[in-house]
């Protein structure tokens, strides 16, 4: 299936604004920040089109303002999920059957939506919803969505475009088809792009999908909604249910139509999930597609021919920002002893320079971590590390949950490399630094290979081209996304494909190609034009 008359646009990333003191789009969302913040919002189940209120409910709240009521949500019932299924498989016979340049239409229209008249809703309700400062916002809910949404169009058209080679006797032709079933997509709070990404790239494909977004995410999921109804997507493709995760997903995995997960959060729960399906397995219609992204611990390793201050850069915003949250976000460091020094003095000119706060000041370059639980699990591992011999709190430490979950930015020192804050997921804004022998360069190497479960991002600063070489084999599977004198987060859509592998992940590389691939079941159809009447060939003659 070529392209032919239909070549789409191609596609660009997405600007970021400034937001700068007395621009226009800053006094926008803060309007649009203060509307959502003053008004009560009721988010139902989202089932073929329909929105339903069951009438069991929870709050939301912003994680910097815990006692002020957002609104609420509505949780389904068992019964909610069969028939979030049940519609979704019949809606399933008009989608898959759409000419796919209708498909691509749709969410490039849904692109469009973002990037103008909901902009400044999506990246305020995330800034309520996540507690992202309005950069972190910008460049998650508004320019990483609609990239996602362009990129996969052209991805997907160059997906149809790829074809055999055919001969005057027969025309081979591959059809893309959508996956036999649906797909169930799980997200997280800490990107509003991925929790539209997950269950919208499934569905550009001709897939349709039950999705289950966070709790924590809840309120942002429900303009993504919006966005969808307006684009067109039709009722029963993109079905949003919330409620109690293991209920839901024990539901989903039962259906013999489970075609296939789209899932980014904890790796806990991926391999639990990973088990079940596995348990399933005799009851399905087809081999499921399962396609995760999971934790990361992720690292810098700083050369002693590396610039200091480029190495205190990398730390302050790969570690800090969004408070710690992403899953690329540098949790462990390591740094050359002859440059420790330099990088220290700059790190903490830095922290102490930060702000921290609710994001409608714009001053703040923190805010508060998702949720109470999140909050005591940081705690917890600060004050261990303030009575524990071999580490030290050199920057930060304290924490408030009074009016938001405030964790400070917290940098632990320590002298022992496995360390376990050297070694387990936090998911906050602690970073931990071990301070190596410069001579011992290529036992680092090793050491960070080998200390973490996790093989997500990771960081090599250096000047020596040798050192870099070095870093980069002995690193091969230490890290799906590698940086050279880079921080280990900000992979852009359409220049660094994201996934991990280890216990990071499937690294099907969302943002690319790869990951739309998986969300496909080829068939290849040969017609022959001269067909054979006689069975017997050339070497049978006489």
């Amino acid at each position: 299936m070529s392209k032919g008359f239909f070549e789409v646009p191609v596609a660009i990333n997405e600007p970021v604004k400034s937001y700068a003191p007395g621009s226009p789009e800053r006094e926008e969302v803060l309007k649009t920040y203060k509307e959502l913040y003053n008004s009560k919002v009721t988010v139902p189940i989202y089932i073929n089109g329909n929105k339903i209120e069951t009438g069991t409910t929870k709050p939301m709240s912003p994680p910097h303002d815990h006692k002020h009521i957002l609104g609420d949500y509505h949780l389904a019932e068992k019964s909610h999920i069969d028939a979030a299924i049940a519609t979704a498989l019949e809606a399933r016979k008009k989608w898959s059957q759409m000419p796919w340049e209708h498909r691509a239409a749709i969410f490039l229209k849904a692109a469009e939506l973002i990037q103008g008249p909901y902009r400044a809703k999506i990246n305020a309700a995330t800034m309520l919803a996540q507690s992202k400062n309005i950069f972190q916002a910008e460049i998650d809910a508004a320019c990483e969505l609609i990239d996602f949404l362009r990129f996969n169009v052209q991805y997907m058209s160059e997906i149809y475009a790829d074809q055999p080679e055919s001969s005057s006797a027969a025309w081979n032709r591959v059809e893309y088809r959508p996956l036999e079933g649906f797909v169930y997509a799980i997200t997280p709070f800490n990107f509003t792009a991925i929790a539209g990404n997950l269950p919208a790239s499934a569905a550009l494909m001709g897939n349709v999908v039950v999705w289950k977004p966070s709790d924590s995410q809840v309120y942002s999921a429900q303009v993504i909604m919006e966005v969808f109804e307006e684009a067109g997507v039709p009722a029963g493709v993109i079905n949003m249910v919330m409620g109690d995760p293991v209920m839901i997903t024990d539901t989903v995995l039962a259906s013999p139509d489970f075609a296939g997960i789209h899932f980014t959060g904890s790796t806990h729960v991926f391999k639990d999930i990973w088990s079940k399906i596995g348990a399933n397995i005799h009851n399905y219609k087809t081999y499921p597609r399962i396609v995760g992204e999971t934790g990361g611990k992720d690292f810098i390793l700083a050369h002693h021919t590396a610039n200091p201050q480029q190495v205190s850069t990398a730390i302050a915003r790969g570690a800090f920002e969004f408070q710690g949250q992403k899953c690329s976000a540098a949790s462990r460091v390591y740094v050359a002893k002859s440059i420790w020094p330099e990088v220290k003095d700059s790190l903490l000119k830095d922290i102490k320079s930060f702000k921290m706060g609710s994001p409608e000041d714009m001053s703040n370059f923190i805010t508060a971590v998702i949720h109470e639980a999140s909050f005591d699990k940081l705690a917890k591992y600060i004050d261990q590390a303030k009575a524990d011999a071999n580490a030290e709190i050199i920057a930060g430490g304290n924490y408030d949950k009074s009016k938001g979950y405030f964790v400070e930015p917290t940098v632990i020192l320590t002298t022992d490399p496995k360390y376990t804050t050297m070694e387990t997921e936090l998911f906050g804004p602690v970073v931990t630094i071990y301070v190596y022998e410069d001579q011992e360069w290529s036992e680092t190497l090793k050491l960070v290979d080998e200390t973490s479960e996790y093989a997500l991002t990771g960081a090599v600063l250096a000047t020596d081209r040798y050192a870099i070489t070095e870093a980069t084999q002995a690193l091969q599977n230490a890290a799906g996304n590698f940086y050279i004198n880079d921080k280990c987060t900000g992979a852009v859509v359409g220049q660094q494909p994201f996934g991990g592998a280890r216990a990071s992940g499937t690294n099907d590389k969302a943002g690319s190609a790869l990951n739309l691939l998986r969300w496909a079941s080829p068939r290849l159809i040969k017609e022959t034009f001269v067909t054979p009447v006689d069975y017997r060939y050339p070497f049978l003659g006489e």
